[in-house]
């Protein structure tokens, strides 16, 4: 990280603004072209190891490319807000936070698991618990992407 004045290094931080972002971006590699796709999402995160959990449909393009090739990179931001640098326009910039990481994606496959992902992904989303039953695990996919390490960084308004 170039801007290290600006790194986030405490993982209740870090936390804190993967529970805020709702959206995270998929990064993967679709034969020699990048492909990226936005995602709500879930989590558990623990000793600065993030597990992901996303859902789609049974079909699509990520699966085909995830079934090739299970390396995926995740970037996740809360809301940008425009600082305002009046007349000069290089004073302009932005308040964010942000968090990013190399990752595998793993098709999860247990029944327990893929409740126990999209409960992540509802109490993320909502802010709610939400019952999960078996039957509707068995109308999607559900993903795992294991984050062994983190990048986070942060930039407050002055």
């Amino acid at each position: 990280m170039r801007r290290v004045d600006r790194a986030v290094t405490d993982n209740r931080q870090i936390q804190s603004i993967i529970e805020k972002a709702k959206v995270i971006h998929i990064g993967m590699i679709d034969n020699d072209r990048p492909y990226v796709v936005p995602m709500q999402y879930g989590f558990i995160f623990n000793e600065g190891k993030l597990t992901l959990y996303v859902h789609c449909a049974k079909k699509g393009r990520k699966l085909d490319i995830i079934n090739k090739n299970s390396h995926v990179f995740i970037e996740l931001e809360t809301e940008a807000v425009i600082i305002s640098g009046g007349e000069i326009p290089c004073e302009y910039g932005s308040e964010y936070a942000s968090v990013m990481g190399d990752g595998t994606a793993v098709f999860v496959e247990d029944v327990k698991e893929k409740i126990l992902g999209l409960q992540l992904l509802m109490k993320t989303q909502t802010g709610r618990d939400f019952e999960i039953t078996e039957q509707m695990t068995k109308q999607v996919t559900v993903l795992r992407i294991d984050v062994p390490c983190v990048t986070a960084k942060s930039r407050a308004k002055v």
